[in-house]
C-alpha cells in the first residue's frame, strides 16, 4: 500500500459540492490554514506527538509512514485520536 490519496472515501465529516465552499476540517474544526502542508507538518504545529496518535484521513486510517507524503487539500477531513495510558 503506497501513500496515495487518489481514492477519497468520506465516512465522517463534511464535503461540499456545486459552488459551495469546500473546507479542511481537523477534529471537526475548520483548518484551512493547513492547506498545502503535509499531515506531519500540521500535526507538529498542533502539538501532537506522532508516537501516541492515529490519524483518520478522509475516512481511512493513514499509515504513519505516509504523514510526511500526504498533502492537505480543500475538502479533506482529518481526525486525530490520542492514545492515553492508565489503569
Amino acid at each position: 500500500m503506497g501513500c496515495t490519496t487518489e481514492r477519497v472515501q468520506l465516512i465522517c465529516g463534511f464535503y461540499f459540492w456545486e459552488g459551495v465552499e469546500k473546507m479542511i476540517k481537523i477534529n471537526g474544526a475548520a483548518a484551512d490554514k493547513y492547506e498545502g502542508q503535509t499531515v506531519a507538518q500540521a500535526l507538529t504545529d498542533l502539538g501532537y506527538k506522532t508516537k501516541f496518535i492515529a490519524v483518520e484521513y478522509n475516512g481511512e486510517i493513514l499509515p504513519k509512514s505516509c504523514y510526511g507524503d500526504t498533502h492537505i487539500k480543500q475538502g479533506d477531513v482529518i481526525e486525530v485520536v490520542n492514545f492515553v495510558g492508565g489503569g
